[in-house]
């Protein structure tokens, strides 16, 4: 696993979702002026981190897509190790 540094961006959007945060463009826009959280998003998966994508429809009636850190399935813990297995590394 990547150590992210703590001077960038990734590291601040790494850090909200750590903590429990939601974060959709706009709020990472405001925040943290991160123009593309789907590169920051990038990088981060990249680091080894689970980061899982939800879409909503906001109050008024605009599709949103949030990001979240969550914990990653068996059947990726299992593919990772199979991988792992045969020799295949990043």
């Amino acid at each position: 696993m990547k150590l992210l540094n703590k001077k960038t961006k990734t590291y601040k959007v790494f850090n909200a979702l750590y903590n429990g945060a939601a974060l959709t463009a706009a709020q990472a826009k405001h925040r943290y002026g991160v123009g593309n959280l789907g590169t920051e998003v990038f990088r981060i998966r990249n680091a080894g981190w689970a980061v899982y994508t939800q879409k909503r429809v906001a109050g008024n009636g605009v599709k949103v897509t949030e990001y979240v850190l969550g914990k990653p399935s068996r059947e990726i813990v299992a593919l990772g190790y199979k991988a792992k297995s045969m020799g295949i590394t990043l």
